[in-house]
């Protein structure tokens, strides 16, 4: 089914991507999991949804070897060249034992397995469609002819010789799978499969010329329409009498699914061959000659395998599908949008009862031609968009958290499956109420006819996509139409077949062995752009996934009137659950009446942008990973290094004895007299200044060599660090009050009292909350009391300009509760499996969460009484 996603060769793809889970690692589970129809479908052994992500794999790893390798450090980044933890204790090459070889062995078996079953599933399609070709060619030479020789040739093209091909290999595969051991050859059969594809090639060409042929057949011979839709292909081999019934269209399309995903198998081997084994040379060669092939005709299957014949033997070809988030009279609505090659189609899935098959409704549709955007100043037109406050948005959070936690404990403790399915219910409900209330920017799209319709999604990538992907079609439609009852049902009966985005991006639609996205921190170096054909003023953003939906997380600095900008910029960027990291670049338009703002965006021009898939296994254990990202012509060279969380959160006392870094507050305060850190004073000082309007202080990240220059300044008391302040970014500036804090050897709120703040946080008796949290407040030490009262207070006055800056307090309780309340590490509650390094557990979430709602306490309480006139005098004093 997912042969149907566009071709890997139009997708951005990036040197350190790792493919899907394959074969081995998926299919035989699902296998035993008869019930699943769309297994069938798999190619070679290969769980569907893997073709197209292992063959973009394999073509980014050809790619790789084409890069210039940047051996040059940024001069921005002067750490660059370092290595990183991971690099620092290779561990020490060691014997294959006999465990490892056994399990390597067993692994390919499985795989083999795999490939055997599908082998024979593949072949029973093929058998319903050699079927009626003999009694077909029979009749040719009677008086009465179903089909003619010629049309029966043409419709069945190259099925025969298929069919012998994959019969031999399977009867060459079987009694080796069943004399099995660890060196076992089958590298031939493939090298022989693989040498065999010409025939494939013939198939390919002759394929739309067959389907023309089957269908005007059909229309002309009801006897044949008849045959063609009850094709019969047995379920496996031992179930004579189980059959499932398949269209004619279904069955040719068979042979185009498989052989556009046929490298996968190859994929699969080679990853559990040892290099010395007998197949690996073998597969490699077999792997190249699959790899030519495909490369050679992926541009002419790709249109057929998403049209549908429409009048006058047109062919409407589906171009793009998504669900998204429609505005319809101010509530939100989920539904599934279609870009066909002549309209826009909107409709709702169904809901499915009692096994029936997938079903649209169709809820509006625009032809092409008269589809335009909306503008901003059609205000009255435009609904206002009903927003979800940040703290719902959280809660929606921490539900998932606590059901995904919960699911593992029933997992753990082996209880029925009742339990479990219960509470995999209320996850999906979670987080189908999450994406559908996330997505807030606006695209909206005008017909003719006077009608417009708002969807809202969740970033100015996906909106740039849809446009440019329109515009782009619009250029070859002419002419307007309007689509009958009929003809529109069965347009949206073709979109179940059509389809490319099957369910809803949850969680909950994943397998467990799935990756569940990386948490922790991601540092980027944006370096360089070229491929701009005039000079103009540049800047890109960054952005990453986080619960479905992708947020805005980094902005460079405008390089002005530059056709080849260098920004060599570094950013920290948190990941929370991120498996794709995207980048846009932008033209900066600084006479913005010159340019009409769609849909209420930026009037600055998107010039190109591009996305890389964050690979766990890809970034462990490595230093720094350098790419170039192709977008439009365009070409942005970055590299990115991935800290878990679990090591970047940890606390670390600084070895030196001066400077303020990693240095106990109390000491910082006790060496300078004073009663709040300078550094904090200073840095809130220059955001109070001129920082309280920028939108997304404290979230956006700054430049990270500005942090350093910064960080260095105030360790060595640099008197002319006010002067550096007042030239850099102010998100450089917050950046660095935020590294600060997080450096602290023991956190603001102290290892002492943190299990206090968190248990009080918890209680469900607001009286009894207020009295235990305020206590345990004015419990602390006074240096981190006092420091903390400033910080509230201004973080208070930010909180005063959301509508401007657009970080409410929800926001700044967000970035910093972590940053303040997180434990050192002899205190810390962080998973220590050594075979998860990269990954947080769902309690570490809920932990981090517990962390936020504690500031967010804190920052809404009006006021904070001191126990006693002492303590009252200290707590509000003003001077600091």
């Amino acid at each position: 089914m997912d042969g149907l996603r566009e071709p890997h060769h139009l997708r951005c793809a990036a040197p350190w991507t790792r493919p899907e889970p394959l074969a081995s690692e998926t299919f035989l589970p699902r296998l035993r999991a008869a019930h699943l129809p769309h297994l069938e479908d798999a190619p070679f052994g290969t769980p569907p949804g893997y073709g197209c992500a292992t063959d973009r794999a394999e073509e980014q790893r050809r790619h790789q070897d084409g890069l210039p390798y940047m051996d040059d450090s940024p001069s921005s980044s002067p750490h660059l060249g370092s290595k990183g933890r991971g690099s620092r204790d290779a561990p020490e090459s060691t014997k294959v034992s006999e465990l490892d070889l056994e399990k390597g062995s067993e692994m390919r078996k499985w795989v083999l397995s795999g490939i055997l079953a599908s082998e024979e599933t593949y072949l029973s399609h093929l058998e319903a469609l050699l079927l009626p070709m003999k009694p077909l060619k029979a009749a040719a030479t009677t008086s009465q002819p179903v089909l003619t020789s010629q049309q029966i040739e043409t419709i069945f093209f190259k099925v025969p010789e298929l069919y012998e091909i994959h019969k031999e290999f399977y009867d060459g595969l079987l009694p080796r799978l069943q004399q099995w051991s660890h060196q076992q050859r089958v590298g031939d059969l493939f090298q022989k499969l693989a040498s065999q594809l010409g025939v494939y090639r013939a198939f390919v060409d002759n394929y739309g010329v067959a389907m023309e042929t089957a269908e005007k057949c059909c229309q002309a011979n009801a006897q044949f329409a008849e045959i063609s839709e009850n094709l019969r292909a047995r379920s496996n081999k031992d179930a004579k009498d189980q059959t499932t019934k398949n269209s004619l269209e279904t069955l040719l399309y068979k042979p185009v699914d498989r052989v556009t995903r046929s490298t996968l198998v190859l994929h699969d081997l080679l990853k559990h061959t040892p290099s010395g084994h007998p197949d690996h040379l073998l597969l490699q060669d077999a792997l190249r000659i699959s790899q030519n092939f495909l490369s050679s005709i992926n541009e002419e299957i790709t249109p057929r395998r998403q049209s549908m014949t429409v009048k006058k033997g047109e062919h409407r070809q589906l171009l793009k599908d998504s669900f998204m988030v429609e505005l319809v009279e101010g509530a939100r609505k989920l539904r599934h949008v279609f870009l066909f090659t002549d309209l826009l189609l909107c409709t709702k899935l169904k809901k499915q009862s009692g096994g029936k098959t997938q079903q649209y409704d169709c809820k509006w549709y625009i032809p092409l031609t008269d589809l335009s955007f909306q503008t901003v100043d059609d205000s009255e037109a435009t609904p206002n968009i009903p927003l979800v406050l940040d703290e719902e948005l959280d809660a929606m959070k921490i539900k998932i958290s606590q059901i995904k936690s919960d699911i593992q404990r029933e997992k753990r403790a082996n209880k029925g499956s009742k339990a479990i399915e219960r509470l995999r219910k209320k996850l999906s409900e979670q987080e189908s109420l999450l994406l559908l209330m996330s997505p807030s920017m606006a695209f909206r799209v005008h017909s003719r006819n006077g009608k417009s319709y708002t969807f809202l999604i969740s970033s100015d990538y996906e909106r740039a996509e849809w446009r440019e992907n329109i515009r782009e079609q619009q250029k070859k439609c002419f002419k307007s139409f309007s689509l009958t009852s009929v003809e529109l049902q069965m347009l949206t009966n073709s979109c179940v077949k059509l389809q490319t985005v099957h369910s809803i991006p949850l969680t909950i639609n994943k397998e467990d062995d799935e990756s569940p996205g990386l948490y922790g921190f991601l540092n980027v170096i944006v370096h360089s752009a070229t491929g701009f054909k005039q000079s103009s003023s540049l800047y890109c953003t960054l952005e990453v996934d986080s619960f479905g939906y992708f947020v805005n997380k980094a902005k460079t600095r405008v390089y002005r009137d530059t056709a080849e900008p260098n920004w060599n910029e570094e950013f920290e960027i948190e990941l929370e659950g991120s498996q794709t990291l995207r980048i846009l670049c932008y033209e900066k338009c600084y006479n913005k009446s010159r340019i009409t703002k769609d849909d209420g965006e930026s009037a600055d021009r998107i010039v190109g942008k591009g996305q890389v898939q964050l690979d766990p296994q890809a970034l462990q254990d490595r230093d720094w990973q350098r790419t170039i990202i192709a977008m439009n012509g365009i070409e942005v060279k970055l590299s990115v290094k991935f800290t878990s969380r679990e090591f970047s959160l940890k606390r670390m006392p600084s070895r030196k004895q001066t400077g303020v870094f990693g240095v106990k507050i109390a000491v910082v305060t006790k060496r300078e007299r004073s009663k709040v850190p300078y550094i904090v004073r200073q840095c809130v000082e220059e955001i109070e200044r001129r920082g309280m309007e920028e939108v997304g202080i404290y979230r956006v990240s700054g430049v990270a060599t500005d942090i350093q220059a910064l960080k260095a300044a105030f360790d060595v008391n640099n008197k002319d660090v006010s002067v550096m302040m007042s030239e850099m970014d102010v998100n450089a500036i917050a950046g660095t009050l935020k590294l600060y804090f997080r450096e602290l050897p023991e956190p603001l709120f102290t290892d002492e009292f943190y299990p206090n703040f968190a248990e009080g946080i918890a209680l469900s008796d607001p009286v009894a909350k207020e009295s235990c949290m305020l206590n345990l407040l004015l419990s602390l030490p006074e240096a981190n009391l006092l420091t903390f009262l400033f910080l509230l207070d201004h973080l208070k006055r930010v909180a005063e300009k959301e509508t401007v800056n657009k970080m409410s307090l929800h926001n700044l309780a967000t970035v910093f509760g972590p940053t303040l309340l997180r434990p050192s590490d002899k205190e810390s509650k962080l998973p220590t499996n050594p075979s998860q390094p990269i990954s947080m557990t769902d309690s570490w979430s809920l932990e981090v969460m517990s962390q936020v709602q504690v500031l967010l306490y804190f920052l809404q309480l009006e006021a904070i009484p001191a126990p006693d006139s002492k303590r009252q005098s200290i707590l509000f004093s003003t001077e600091v």
